[in-house]
């Protein structure tokens, strides 16, 4: 099927962006085989002392003391248990804020609006030490309230767009039926939004996730100060690297699995409109439907 955007490409060009994108792959792969190489390096010091390169053994054998993973894994769990009250918190406020945002009432419409706007348009790290200097509520309770706020804005967002870009009829038939305006968007909309912008969502919590980072320098011992700040100050700056490079990893198989989760959400939760019905095919009967000539045949039948 030809795209009406641009022609489809001939045989010239498909084999011209295959050697770019293969003459891409070796010059990417080269790039980082020489960055592995010149970091491997021992490099000397300004008094003349010589230090080891950075994949050598004795920068790596820290990491045989188990009370290292001990601590990074209180420091991930930390991280975990910020990110999940924090996502809890923001789906709420995010509920609440689209319900807001998308009032036919003026006086609950615009206020929201103003909110929603201040809260986007603040930093969260700012908003985290605001709330820490200002409420004394704690590194913790600081981390979370701002990460919950922020995204909670986010999600309220992507939630009031899902709403309008649902089709007026769903709206019309929640209100035809004798659903109030409240019912109909509480029962009938706002459930399809919600399935609609779900991977949005997801990929917002993601991001929630690796902003928990920030709550490092409010104190709390989350995984980047666990691995960072505790564990490299304690072994000294000749770990740092090694610190970094697990700490990275750590928050890239998070990252990374979060994200394969928002990516089967979407594709099991997409429209349906890929499943096209041919010409020749008969489109799918619901069970649970009844044929209205059909019963009223079986009622004559029957006599009534």
């Amino acid at each position: 099927m030809s795209s009406v955007l641009y022609d489809a490409p001939g045989p010239k060009s498909r084999a011209r962006s295959r050697m770019l994108s293969i003459v891409g792959a070796i010059v990417i792969a080269g790039g980082l085989a020489a960055l592995i190489v010149v970091l491997g390096l021992p490099k000397a010091s300004a008094n003349g002392a010589v230090q080891p390169g950075l994949w050598d053994v004795s920068r790596w054998d820290v990491f045989g003391d188990l009370l290292v993973w001990r601590t990074l894994g209180l420091g991930a769990l930390a991280t975990l248990r910020m990110a999940a009250v924090a996502a809890t918190f923001a789906l709420i406020l995010g509920v609440l804020f689209s319900f807001g945002r998308a009032s036919d009432t003026a006086w609950i419409r615009v206020p929201t609006t103003v909110i929603l706007e201040f809260f986007r348009g603040m930093p969260v790290l700012l908003m985290m030490l605001f709330i820490l200097l200002v409420f004394g509520t704690g590194s913790f309770w600081a981390g979370v309230a701002a990460l919950s706020v922020y995204n909670g804005a986010i999600i309220g967002e992507a939630l009031r767009a899902g709403i309008n870009a649902l089709p007026r009829g769903q709206r019309e038939a929640g209100l035809a039926i004798g659903l109030t305006p409240v019912a109909t968007r509480f029962r009938i909309e706002f459930p399809q939004a919600f399935r609609q912008m779900l991977p949005i969502i997801i990929a917002q919590l993601v991001v929630l996730l690796k902003d928990t980072s920030l709550a490092f320098v409010v104190g709390y011992n989350e995984l980047l100060r666990s691995g960072l700040n505790n564990l490299g100050g304690f072994f000294g700056n000749q770990y740092q690297f090694s610190f970094f490079f697990i700490v990275l990893a750590i928050y890239l198989t998070m990252n990374l699995s979060l994200s394969w989760v928002a990516r089967r959400i979407a594709k099991h939760t997409g429209p349906q409109a890929g499943k096209l019905i041919k010409p020749d095919e008969t489109p799918p009967v619901d069970p649970n439907l009844v044929d209205p000539r059909a019963l009223g045949a079986q009622s004559r039948s029957q006599g009534v």
